[in-house]
């Protein structure tokens, strides 16, 4: 599954490209930060089953936080952001939206599913299919089907992470009644293709931020 490295360096590379004269290590740190804290919720889930995946990955945080920003730039009279911040403010507030939606819920969305709409609507989707052309049958993509995507509820779907690897199993993370504890792993890249991802954001990150002090 991808891995809290792997959104981070995907984090970085949307910061590399809408930041634009914004871009900074404060800014980098924001965007970066911004999607990390959506996997938070993988610690709910010691207290409420299927949280992770769901609390903070819904598509409703994101839209709820744009709509903030939207509200305070450009329909109040005021902006508090701008007042505060300026114009880089407002930049780094919507990269850091963009990054959670594209680089946070996006890569989980196309890997075992996210609850995309929880709470309003409790169902995980997971869009893992394949997008090609033929020149027997044209394009053809198979990420969307609302029958195959939809992968259960809260109550009936939970994801085994390194920090709750028996999620809805209380106690068994101490291995009771003298069972071993189960192996925790945590991931870092899980295959080539987010390898190659994780090194050209360390390339294009690291790059940006030396040039960013000039």
């Amino acid at each position: 599954m991808p891995s809290t490295v792997f959104h981070a360096a995907l984090a970085g590379l949307v910061a590399c490209t809408l930041l634009g004269a914004a871009f900074d290590g404060r800014a980098l740190a924001v965007a970066v930060g911004a999607v990390v804290f959506i996997d938070l919720d993988v610690f709910l889930g010691w207290y409420v089953v299927g949280a992770h995946r769901a609390a903070f990955h819904t598509l409703l945080l994101p839209g709820a936080v744009a709509a903030g920003i939207y509200y305070d730039t450009r329909v109040r009279e005021r902006s508090a952001l701008r007042d505060r911040w300026g114009s880089y403010g407002v930049s780094v507030a919507w990269t850091a939206v963009a990054a959670v939606t594209l680089a946070g819920i996006v890569p989980d969305a196309t890997f075992n599913g996210v609850n995309l709409l929880y709470p309003v609507h409790d169902q995980f989707y997971a869009f893992d299919g394949e997008l090609f052309y033929s020149t027997d049958r044209g394009v053809v993509q198979t990420f969307v089907d609302i029958e195959e995507s939809a992968r259960g509820s809260t109550s009936e779907t939970q994801f085994y992470t390194g920090v709750d690897p028996e999620p809805g199993t209380p106690g068994s993370d101490a291995g009771g009644g003298g069972e071993p504890a189960p192996e925790r792993i945590f991931p870092v890249v899980a295959n080539g293709d987010q390898l190659a991802v994780v090194l050209a954001s360390a390339v294009a990150v690291g790059g940006r931020l030396l040039r960013s002090r000039d």
